[in-house]
């Protein structure tokens, strides 16, 4: 599963330097797929065909918010996702919403590094 911040957030930030994979952002911030990833584009599920460098939409305006496509739970990185050890006050939970094994959050991790 990825990791999501829930809206407790204190907007600290010390989450962000901590993701190996850059899928977390300040609120309000646009993300790209290519920040913190070797990806040059990325296919979409619908097929579409993305820049890695175009700028997408914040998936919050209010708080520091994970890119579920780019969160591996830093498997591959660390033994734990580092953003919910750094949180101080824990909102860097699981998301219920995006269950993954193990196995798929490395191949993400693989997908994400070009490895």
């Amino acid at each position: 599963m990825a990791i999501m911040i829930t809206d407790e957030c204190i907007n600290c930030g010390a989450c962000e330097p901590e993701c190996p994979n850059t899928a977390i952002y300040e609120g309000g911030v646009e993300w790209t797929w290519a920040g913190g990833t070797s990806l040059k584009e990325v296919t979409l599920e619908d097929g579409t065909v993305v820049d890695g460098n175009a700028k997408q939409e914040p998936v919050s305006d209010e708080f520091y918010y994970i890119v579920t496509a780019k969160c591996t739970e830093c498997n591959g990185f660390h033994e734990e996702p580092q953003c919910a050890a750094v949180c101080p006050v824990d909102c860097c939970v699981d998301d219920p919403d995006h269950r993954e094994t193990e196995e798929e959050l490395l191949a993400k991790k693989a997908y994400l590094h070009g490895e």
